[in-house]
């Protein structure tokens, strides 16, 4: 028997999911888990490894971009951005720049500059395939490991190479 088709809000989600995956990874930061299992307050998770990591210039930064681009994801493969899907995403992301932007305006333009970023991050093509194929993978299976998603990672890269 086949298994079902994935739902449009699944395949959404598993984009989404592997686009903060793939950000984190492309940007050394190790990843725990990738889930599109729903919960609660979500539809999905990324988590990320606590504790040792390599450090980076401007964490900050870092942290935002992981953020974003789960909405980055979603807006290549569906052509728009899904704001009211990455609320809380989007919440984090500004809390986060407030410290940085000060003013409203200000926090508006710095918070597209770092969607503008995560969208570059996303249209290297090694890095969109990273994203396919764990987006893939989720809709398989639903929870992947962070080892399973670092290996799909630098599967593309080496892939990418060649």
């Amino acid at each position: 028997m086949t298994p079902p088709l994935p739902t449009p809000q699944e395949v959404t989600t598993a984009y989404h999911e592997a686009g903060h995956a793939v950000v984190a990874l492309a940007l050394g930061r190790p990843v725990q888990q990738v889930s599109i299992r729903p919960n609660a307050t979500r539809l999905g998770e990324c988590q990320l490894k606590k504790g040792a990591f390599r450090p980076t210039a401007d964490a900050l930064e870092t942290q935002v971009l992981i953020l974003l681009a789960g909405l980055a994801a979603e807006g290549r493969r569906l052509g728009r951005y899904d704001w009211d899907g990455a609320t809380l995403d989007l919440r984090e992301a500004r809390s986060l720049l407030r410290s940085r932007a000060g003013r409203e305006r200000a926090l508006e333009r710095l918070e597209r500059r770092m969607l503008d970023k995560a969208e570059h991050l996303l249209a290297d093509d090694a890095t969109w395939a990273a994203v396919e194929r764990i987006a893939a993978e989720l809709l398989l299976k639903e929870t992947i490991s962070g080892r399973a998603a670092r290996h799909l990672f630098e599967l593309a890269a080496k892939q990418a190479a060649r």
